[in-house]
């Protein structure tokens, strides 16, 4: 059985004759792969839909996240709820070193992070430019003023009171009271802990949708 019948017309030219069965079968895959095409572009831009809101004050943007993004939401969320940084400050229990250490390394890891990401998926996406946006902001006009301000000089005098046998017995929740600015460097972290905190947030919002 020929699939293909080829003769020429009266006009010269070349007419070409397809088996029917063969034309139905054609029809009928091209149906499926236009079914299947939309089954799959359907989920694709199923995720595309989702939104979260993230911000800080009244710097807030919406954000389409889709499976690249969600993963970078995911690295930082994670970075932020495993270390102190991303959870309340408990100024009766917590130790502001230990703190200050929590602070200094989620730094130095979400600066790498950031690098990370190749510029094709900030240029591709304005979620993950959004994203990469904020967390530069975090780091950058949140977290990096107050380390600048007082970690230095809140460490050397950790330093010289922790290792004073005056103090041996002495918990250090109730050392650190008697650091002659503690009031005002408290409420300034906890300023500070409060909108990494909402952050915190807002991308656990983002990566449960």
């Amino acid at each position: 059985m020929n699939l293909f019948t080829f003769t020429l017309t009266t006009e010269g030219g070349l007419r070409i004759e397809v088996a029917w069965w063969l034309t139905v079968l054609l029809v009928a895959i091209g149906v499926i792969m236009l079914v299947r095409r939309k089954q799959l572009f359907g989920k694709a831009s199923y995720l595309e839909v989702n939104e979260a809101e993230i911000g800080i004050g009244s710097g807030k943007v919406k954000l389409k996240a889709n499976l690249d993004d969600l993963q970078i939401g995911f690295k930082f969320w994670t970075e932020l709820t495993t270390r102190k940084i991303g959870l309340p400050i408990d100024e009766e229990h917590d130790v502001i070193v230990e703190v200050y250490n929590s602070w200094y390394e989620f730094f130095g890891i979400a600066r790498e992070m950031i690098k990370s990401i190749p510029v094709s998926k900030i240029r591709a996406s304005q979620t993950t430019k959004e994203l990469v946006l904020i967390s530069v902001h975090i780091l950058n006009k949140e977290l990096r003023p107050h380390l600048t301000r007082w970690q230095a000089r809140y460490r050397r005098w950790w330093d010289s009171v922790v290792d004073d046998a005056a103090h041996k017995d002495v918990p250090p929740q109730q050392l650190q009271q008697m650091y002659p600015h503690h009031e005002e460097l408290i409420a300034e972290m906890k300023a500070v802990n409060a909108k990494l905190v909402i952050y915190a947030n807002h991308l656990k919002k983002m990566i449960e949708i």
